[in-house]
C-alpha cells in the first residue's frame, strides 16, 4: 500500500511526529513517499528512510496508485495538501503538529492508534465541498479551487463596495474591509471569526459573511451551494485582493469575479470515535467554566 506525506514548515519540531508516522506505516508494510524536503530532512537528521521508496515535488508526481495523502502540521497546512489529491479521489488526513486544527485533527499522540485504524479500514469518508473560481480563468494556475474560502479584501485604507450577485440576482452593495464566500468547511475558519454560523461539513450551502462591514443591519447569509456568485467591486484606488484558501492575486476591479460549487469534492478521513460536534465543542471549549 502506498501513503504520501506532506508537511510545509520543514523543520527540527517535525522529525518526532513524522517518525511516528514512518513507524506506524513500517509495522504495517506500507510504502511512503515523501514530499521531498521531507526526504531531506531525514536525511540531515540521520534519520532512517528504508520504506521510503519515493518522493513528490508537485501535484502533478502523485498518482492514482496513492492510496492515502497524510498532510502534517495545521489546518493550513491541510489546505495546501488540496491540491495534490483533487481529481484523484485519494482521501486526505490530517495529523495535527500545529495548533487548533479543526481538518488536521489527529493529534500528534495518537498518530499510532490512528494510522493503524486507517490501514485497517476502521474509518468514514466525509466529501468536502469545493468553492470553483470560474473566472477570470487562470489566476491560480490549473488549481482555482478552495476548500475553506473564497475572499475579496481591500488593498489600502478605504472601504470598498463589493457588488454581489446570486443567480444574477442582485443581493447587496456591500461597503466594507471585505466580503468571505466559505464552504461549509470554512465556516470554522476566518468566517466565523467575522461572525458567521457554523455549518456542519454535510450541508450543502455557502455562507456569504461581510468582513468590518460599515452597515451595521448586514449580517451573514446562508445560501444553496448550488448558486452562481458574481462579484464586482468599487474601490478609489481601482484595486482589491481576490484569495483562495492561502493563495492571494491583486486585481482591478474592471473585473468581475464568478464562482460556483466544484463538480469535485475533496475525500477526507474521519476516524470513528471522532464527529464533527465533538470536535467543534472540545475546540471551542464549549461548556467550560471559563473561572476554573
Amino acid at each position: 500500500m502506498n501513503v504520501a506525506i506532506f508537511a510545509k514548515r520543514i523543520n527540527s519540531g517535525l522529525v518526532e511526529t513524522l517518525d511516528l508516522v514512518l513507524s506506524a506505516l513500517d509495522q504495517h508494510h506500507c510504502d511512503a513517499y515523501l514530499y521531498k524536503p521531507l526526504e531531506e530532512l531525514l536525511k540531515k537528521c540521520g534519520k532512517s528512510t528504508c520504506i521510503v521508496k519515493g518522493t513528490f515535488e508537485k501535484p502533478g508526481d502523485i498518482t492514482t496508485e496513492i492510496k492515502y495523502f497524510i498532510s502534517i502540521g495545521g489546518d493550513g497546512t491541510f489546505l495546501q495538501s488540496v491540491p495534490f489529491v483533487v481529481k484523484k479521489e485519494i482521501p486526505l488526513v490530517g495529523i495535527n503538529n500545529g495548533r487548533l486544527g479543526f481538518l488536521a485533527n489527529i493529534q500528534k499522540q495518537d498518530t499510532l492508534e490512528s494510522i493503524k485504524a486507517i490501514i485497517k479500514g476502521n474509518y468514514e469518508i466525509d466529501n468536502r465541498s469545493l468553492i470553483k473560481l470560474v473566472s477570470p480563468e487562470g489566476l491560480f494556475g490549473e488549481y482555482q479551487y478552495a476548500l475553506n474560502d473564497l475572499t475579496i479584501q481591500k488593498k489600502g485604507a478605504s472601504l470598498i463596495t463589493i457588488n454581489t450577485y446570486i443567480n444574477n440576482e442582485y443581493l447587496n452593495g456591500y461597503w466594507t474591509d471585505g466580503l468571505i464566500i466559505s464552504t461549509p468547511t470554512g465556516s470554522t475558519a476566518y468566517s466565523m471569526s467575522v461572525g458567521g454560523p457554523i455549518v456542519c461539513p454535510d450541508c450543502k450551502n455557502f455562507i456569504i459573511s461581510p468582513i468590518a462591514s460599515h452597515n451595521f443591519s448586514v449580517r451573514p447569509l446562508v445560501v444553496d451551494i448550488n448558486s452562481e456568485i458574481r462579484i464586482e467591486v468599487e474601490a478609489r484606488n481601482n484595486q482589491f485582493l481576490l484569495t483562495l484558501d492561502s493563495s492571494t492575486v491583486e486585481l482591478s476591479t474592471d473585473i468581475s469575479i464568478r464562482m460556483r460549487k466544484s463538480e469535485n469534492e475533496i475525500k477526507t478521513i474521519k476516524l470513528k470515535q471522532h464527529s464533527f460536534y465533538n470536535t467543534i465543542r472540545t475546540k471551542l471549549m464549549w461548556g467550560m467554566d471559563p473561572r476554573n
